[in-house]
């Protein structure tokens, strides 16, 4: 059994590495966490088409101004919505399909991806 002296725990070295990797998963985590946000209140602008009594949707253009509107509310800006998001109108029922991916420089020429693929069935008010 080795004596309460030779046991001194983690070496500066030890420390630094733990640091790096620390900091390296944390800057991953800030740039990608602000993509999921906008994606989720962009799911919920969706559903609210369905549960929101005072919006008048009815045509394909309704829903886009719709969505439009939610995405000047949740400040969300880089998103081209005519790209990301294809509706048809389909017996009463809208089907929505948000399709995008969003791209964070990581270090130099690696990019951290993340890609979003959704399909909606909300019926009309």
């Amino acid at each position: 059994m080795k004596s309460a002296h030779s046991q001194k725990g983690m070496s500066l070295l030890g420390w630094l590495v733990v640091l790096c990797v620390v900091a390296f998963l944390a800057s991953a985590t800030f740039k990608v966490l602000p993509h999921y946000f906008d994606y989720m209140s962009m799911v919920k602008v969706i559903n609210s088409v369905e549960t929101d009594k005072s919006s008048e949707v009815r045509t394909v253009a309704d829903f886009y101004s719709h969505v439009s509107r939610g995405m000047e509310v949740n400040n969300i800006r880089d998103l081209d919505l005519q790209k990301a998001l294809k509706v048809s109108l389909e017996n009463n029922q809208f089907h929505a399909l948000l399709k995008y991916e969003k791209r964070e420089v990581l270090i130099k020429n690696l990019d951290l991806v993340v890609r979003f693929d959704k399909e909606f069935n909300v019926r009309m008010p």
